[in-house]
């Protein structure tokens, strides 16, 4: 029988069996479609040695007048602005006490070391930095009172603790080191107080890096701490700690959700960076919002807006569904008067708003059941809002990206893509994804955007998992789906960097697309991808095969490896439920680059079955592939 050239449809299906998605893929994980045929993915490696606190949700790019690149970088305990690999800390703060307000102690043998403050207000988590304060009389000096402390636990609304310690610095592979921390511990003579002039600056309550519900007994952050402590041990709120940002020229304005709005001026880029301040603290005006669920800068008119935040005239009332913005170019000036463009818009669908996009032409705002457009129309109203469409969903805060003019959405148990109108997008791994979905955990979805390759990502936690540790992607040039494992919490497009940047659980950010190897581990290790064909049969499947030649077609182009290689299974077997009866793999080799890329010219195996299928995987470092169209030799063989 002549050799049979095996040419598979792109994209991967598992909306039907494997059988009867015969000549087309069904399972794989590291590897894209591009011009029809799979490929590996790009490996990633860390964009510094640095290394940041919390889980970063939130990635923001922008660049001063004087061409300095910045990032921000939001996560549930702190907000940076990465500059040059350094992460600096512009956390807000949430007060700032007067000298002398806070009071220490300490035990003879201990690290931890009892501050005193009435009200203080804070969490168990919560970051407080002292200053003004002296030596305790023996080890526990002013030098190690004064710096910034995590707090461990809060023992009534005025008491907590913390673990005294002094901070270095050693050598590694990196350029800044490692800083390392070592407990310092009171001795006989820590009897003081640490003097009259304490201050106590405390960042915002830190947030939630897990998603709580429900009500009654044992919901939310219930049994969070030991029993009868106080309720003010509780992180605040219920909800996934969420940053939203944007810049007004080379300023920075950044949003809780569902808690403060701050200004972050560039010239308050010293030696260290000063925290970002309440944008109400800053502006005369007392309209100003001071709680809301995001903020963005309209790039067109240079208007700032903030969704479900509090009115002018309810300041400190949260309104879910209302919409402000600022006068033009003005994020200072809020009350709505005729001599300004400041003013608002109220939604009248949906319970809350979910998130808002940028496009060229509108904003698209989503509430938890419909789609609205929001455009710049001029005075006398400023900007105009029209539903486009009702009875959808949205999976998360963070589940939409635009493509130009062209947005796409992770739903509840669908996609969609708006395009001047609201469609589902057919997905042929749908059931896939949603089937093996921790819903609980859906704040956490992440979409973004691999503008290089025409795909938008999306970043999800499977059933077994409370983290995103899967994504799903859908190729918008290719019209295909393909998905696979990898733990990022936030994405984002090449820009101001050459390549995608994405964030990791490990606390480090990555630049993605850069070589073939996992970055996160010294030495790098092998990205694994593999694609698996679904069955194949001759006619009806009611013949054997026999399978005795493969011949491969494949390329190894931009491979590092000296002798980059792939192994080809083929698997075999009888009926469509049974396992695999019996498979055969082999290595295909590159063995040489000039002047044709030249590899193992022919896989010898002997298989026999009714039906198989063909799995190309790569386990070895420095190793790029895309497969053409192999060939197999095969027999019809009888029907017993």
């Amino acid at each position: 029988m002549p050799l049979t050239k095996l040419q598979f449809r792109p994209g991967v299906n598992r909306e039907t069996t494997s059988y009867t998605n015969e000549g087309g893929w069904f399972d794989c994980d590291k590897i894209r479609f591009r011009f029809g045929t799979p490929e590996k993915i790009g490996g990633w490696a860390k964009k510094s040695g640095r290394s940041y606190l919390g889980t970063a949700r939130a990635l923001h790019p922008f660049v001063a007048l004087d061409g300095t690149q910045f990032l921000g970088v939001g996560t549930h305990l702190k907000y940076y602005v990465d500059e040059g690999g350094g992460f600096n800390d512009i956390t807000p703060l949430r007060v700032s006490t007067a000298a002398g307000d806070v009071v220490f102690s300490a035990t003879n043998g201990s690290s931890t070391i009892t501050a005193t403050d009435s009200n203080h207000g804070a969490l168990a988590g919560d970051f407080v930095t002292f200053s003004g304060a002296v030596s305790l009389g023996g080890t526990i000096t002013a030098a190690v009172l004064n710096q910034e402390y995590e707090i461990v636990t809060v023992t009534s609304v005025n008491a907590y603790t913390f673990v005294a310690r002094t901070v270095s610095t050693i050598a590694d592979n990196t350029v800044d080191g490692v800083l390392v921390y070592v407990p310092v511990v009171a001795n006989s003579s820590d009897s003081g107080n640490g003097g009259g002039s304490i201050i106590g600056a405390y960042q915002v309550n830190i947030g939630l890096d897990t998603t709580v519900s429900g009500t009654g007994w044992g919901a939310g952050t219930w049994g969070r701490d030991t029993w009868g402590s106080s309720a003010s041990l509780l992180v605040s709120g219920s909800t996934l700690r969420i940053w939203t940002h944007d810049n007004l020229g080379e300023d920075l304005l950044i949003n809780v959700r569902d808690a403060g709005i701050f200004y972050w001026d560039k010239s308050a880029r010293s030696t260290p960076f000063l925290p970002a301040q309440a944008l109400s603290d800053l502006s005369s005006d007392t309209t100003t919002p001071t709680i809301a669920k995001q903020v963005l800068v309209s790039d067109v008119d240079r208007h700032t807006i903030v969704f479900g935040c509090d009115a002018q005239n309810d300041i400190g009332v949260q309104d879910p569904l209302l919409i402000r913005f600022s006068d033009q170019a003005n994020p200072l000036v809020w009350q709505s008067l005729a001599t300004n463009t400041a003013g608002d818009l109220r939604l009248g669908s949906g319970s809350e708003i979910i998130m808002a996009v940028e496009t060229k032409q509108q904003i698209m705002v989503w509430t938890d059941s419909s789609l609205h457009a929001m455009q710049f129309i001029g005075p006398p109203f400023t900007f105009g809002i029209t539903q486009v469409a009702e009875n959808i969903t949205i999976a998360s805060p963070l589940s939409a990206a635009a493509v130009d003019d062209n947005i796409y959405w992770m739903g509840v148990e669908d996609f969609y893509i708006y395009s001047g109108q609201v469609q589902k997008l057919p997905c042929s791994v749908r059931s896939y994804v949603f089937d093996d979905f921790n819903s609980a955990q859906s704040e956490k979805v992440c979409a973004g955007v691999n503008s290089s390759f025409s795909e938008i990502w999306w970043f999800y936690p499977s059933a077994s998992s409370a983290e995103n540790d899967k994504y799903v992607v859908f190729n918008y040039q290719e019209q295909v789906w393909y998905y696979g494992e990898l733990n990022r919490t936030a994405w984002l497009d090449r820009g101001i960097t050459s390549n995608p940047v994405g964030a990791s659980t490990d606390n480090y950010l990555y630049l993605q697309e850069s070589g073939f190897d996992d970055g996160s581990t010294s030495p790098v290790s092998a990205v694994t991808s593999y694609i698996e064909s679904s069955q194949m049969d001759i006619g009806d499947g009611d013949h054997f095969v026999f399978l005795k030649r493969l011949i491969p077609d494949i390329t190894f182009a931009d491979s590092t490896a000296t002798a980059p290689s792939a192994n080809f299974t083929l698997e075999a077997r009888n009926f469509p439920g049974e396992n695999y009866t019996n498979s055969d793999t082999n290595p295909v080799i590159r063995s040489s680059t000039v002047p044709v890329e030249q590899f193992t010219n022919v896989v010898n195996l002997r298989l026999r079955g009714r039906s198989f299928a063909l799995k190309v995987e790569s386990v070895n470092t420095g190793v790029g592939w895309r497969l053409g169209s192999p060939r197999v030799d095969m027999q019809q063989d009888g029907r017993r």
